[in-house]
């Protein structure tokens, strides 16, 4: 299992995240680490739903939802995937990147591979480890650096969880499409994690900067959670119309949980005109319940 992983425990290298043939994720931590045994996790990912159409049909979307959603995505709306650890963040940022139309070019950037894109156009890069001599290290900051030198349509980031979010907004601002997902209790919240993230990236990156570069391309934020009964749904669908008050980055509610239903609530998300161009009827979309 090691050797097919390509990683090495040694005295000095304690902790080993990697895929297995399978495409299983496989985390290892031995002593010192732990107290007396090794820690073996292998976390398989399956693939549940590969559409949207398909969560419809699970329960976790409304058919309202996902026609947004999939109408958001052809407009080429920056889209955040919200929620906590196995929530089903990764499924759904892997539904929605089934929306991308076909004639894109998409590169995503990961960890460890986990995204399934069965589109015809997919540049997928994940991260290395360093090895015994500390060296080789790829890390995600990298990655999305890279991925922009390859001309893509679309950049996918699987999770942010550093310092690398500086880089993907920094790309989604120069006008390249986006996805990703990151955790957070609520769409809020991810907005603020948003805004904190890149503070990581050094002294000389300040609130001044991030808070407007998050309300200007950040455009829908969906956040996902795991109910009492085991079951993954969408909770809530929010917009981010590009106001900063003080230095709290607004968000407009467009579909909220009532009950156990998400319903649509007031809000209108931004970019109008890319539903337009798209030939999308935005009023008529959130109007149509059925």
């Amino acid at each position: 299992m090691r050797s097919t992983a390509a990683r090495c425990l040694a005295p000095v290298v304690l902790t080993v995240d990697a895929m297995l043939p399978d495409g299983s994720r496989l985390h290892v931590v031995i002593p010192d680490i732990t107290r007396k045994h090794w820690s073996v996790n292998i976390r398989k990912f399956l693939l549940s739903a590969g559409s949207l159409e398909e969560l419809v049909g699970l329960g976790t979307l409304t058919p309202q939802a996902r026609r947004f959603l999939e109408a958001a995505i052809v407009a080429g709306l920056n889209i955040i995937v919200s929620g906590g650890t196995q929530a089903g963040k990764t499924t759904l940022l892997n539904c929605l990147a089934g929306a991308i139309p076909g004639r894109e070019r998409v590169v995503t950037c990961e960890e460890v591979f986990e995204l399934r894109l069965g589109l015809p156009d997919v540049v997928a890069m994940q991260t290395r480890q360093p090895n015994l001599e500390g060296t080789g290290e790829i890390q995600l900051r990298r990655l999305v650096k890279e991925a922009l030198r390859m001309r893509p349509d679309r950049i996918i980031v699987g999770e942010v969880r550093q310092e690398e979010c500086l880089d993907l907004l920094i790309a989604l601002n120069s006008g390249l499409p986006g996805m990703c997902s990151i955790h957070a209790n609520s769409a809020r919240e991810a907005i603020v994690k948003l805004c904190t993230l890149p503070l990581l990236a050094g002294e000389n990156v300040g609130h001044n900067f991030v808070v407007p570069t998050v309300a200007s391309c950040v455009d829908i934020v969906v956040h996902t959670a795991k109910d009492g009964t085991g079951h993954r749904r969408v909770r809530e669908v929010v917009a981010v119309p590009g106001r900063v008050e003080g230095d709290v980055v607004e968000v407009a509610d467009l579909f909220v949980t009532a009950g156990q239903r998400l319903v649509r609530a007031q809000g209108y998300p931004p970019h109008r005109e890319r539903f337009e161009w798209a030939g999308i009827d935005l009023p008529q979309l959130l109007a149509d319940e059925g």
